[in-house]
């Protein structure tokens, strides 16, 4: 228990952290993305405005201003562009490639067909970026500014964040893992004590127990058959009962040691505690039916197993609705064992399906008191379960309770 406490506590710390910083990242790269964008289109409308000039710079400029386009005396010698200037049938009046190197009137021209052919009035083509403005004689004109530097630095922002969460998530990741054992040892010692507490306090109650239980077999051996000794009998022996189940859900938390561990053929405990909770079942005007795969194979400790399967059909057969059937299967999924427990339960409200492995709790009190129930075998079987490394789950399909134990194959 207390490794996958450890182990689920190192997940949601990553996944926290892991969440956050991919929050941030998206945050900042879009945000930069926008950025770039927006100063471009900020750079073409000007452009537009300016036939195709930058204007001279009005104001002193200030390089930490947030956000906004500020031009400077270097700006017109910095910025890469071209324009082109369309007739009303869309034909090329006239080229500015002026600004830009890279291109020739031809390649120019490629680049205009292809913006015309994407019916956009803005956007990127590569890394070029484009605004297209209808002029008053019908005509069109088309800026297009080169964003490369740009784009590329948005690129290698995307890279450095990426870098820096992945290396943020692998150093929080060896902190956690040096300090989580401390992190969760406080709650370790609070369960060890609680266990010892539960072993130590059942022997101490088992002496007075048997004490009572003698002298009341004394008094009745001396004044005969009494109503009141005999009901004092019945609790002590439901009181020895009870603390013997303390004591069993108690070891049933502990860590299986693997010196206990030995390979255990689950289908025979299966089959062969089917076959003994048959007549049981039949007894009560309930029918028990099985359906075991065999040669399942789990590692653990076979006396726990068998208990395993004593508390579940126990449980089904106290509470299945009278002539109900009762029924255990054994199948193979990848490598776990699937252990399957149902019985009609119609009187169940399903709101009441995670609270069963609740220690002393029961979903109907009175039919409890009825059937000698304390409320724990469902907590002392997740108990074994879990002490072999599985899971064991409770659902309900109509008026059918159902209890599965997945267990690791060897």
């Amino acid at each position: 228990m207390i490794r996958t406490l450890r182990r689920r506590f190192l997940l949601i710390a990553l996944a926290s952290l892991a969440g956050t910083l991919t929050a941030l990242c998206l945050v900042i790269n879009l945000g930069y993305r926008y950025m770039t964008t927006d100063r471009a289109d900020e750079v073409i409308q000007l452009l537009h405005q300016n036939a195709g000039q930058f204007p001279e710079p009005e104001a002193p400029v200030d390089p930490a201003a947030f956000p906004g386009f500020q031009i400077t005396m270097e700006t017109p010698f910095e910025t890469r562009y071209f324009v082109v200037r369309l007739t009303s049938q869309l034909e090329v009046a006239d080229v500015d490639t002026d600004h830009i190197a890279a291109l020739d009137r031809k390649r120019v021209v490629e680049q205009v067909e292809y913006i015309l052919d994407s019916g956009r009035t803005s956007g990127y083509s590569g890394y070029y970026r484009y605004g297209i403005f209808n002029e008053e004689d019908g005509g069109q004109t088309i800026v297009v500014l080169d964003c490369f530097l740009q784009l590329q630095a948005a690129s290698n922002v995307l890279r450095l964040t990426l870098l820096a969460s992945l290396a943020c998530v692998a150093i929080v990741f060896l902190l956690l893992v040096l300090l989580s054992r401390r992190v969760v040892r406080p709650f370790a010692e609070n369960l060890e004590k609680q266990r010892r507490f539960v072993t130590d306090a059942s022997h101490e109650l088992k002496t007075p127990l048997a004490v009572i239980s003698a002298n009341t077999g004394l008094l009745e051996a001396s004044i005969g058959e009494n109503r009141w000794l005999e009901s004092t009998q019945v609790q002590v022996r439901r009181l020895d009962r009870l603390i013997g189940h303390l004591v069993e859900l108690a070891r049933s938390e502990e860590a299986l040691p693997e010196a206990e561990a030995e390979p255990v053929e689950l289908s025979r405990i299966a089959a062969a505690q089917a076959e003994d909770y048959g007549p049981l079942a039949q007894a009560s005007g309930k029918t028990l039916e099985s359906d075991v795969v065999p040669n399942l194979v789990v590692r653990g400790v076979t006396e726990n197993l068998k208990r395993l399967h004593t508390l579940l059909l126990d449980n089904a057969v106290k509470y299945c609705d009278a002539g109900g059937v009762i029924r255990l299967t054994l199948t193979q999924q990848g490598r776990w064992a699937v252990l399957a427990v149902s019985n009609p339960c119609a009187g169940l409200d399903p709101a009441q399906i995670p609270r069963l492995f609740d220690r002393f709790y029961r979903a109907d009190p009175s039919r409890s008191r009825e059937t000698g129930g304390y409320g724990i075998g469902l907590s002392t079987a997740r108990a074994i379960v879990q002490r072999h490394k599985g899971k064991l789950t409770a659902a309900m399909e109509g008026d059918r309770v159902t209890f599965t134990a997945r267990l690791p194959l060897t």
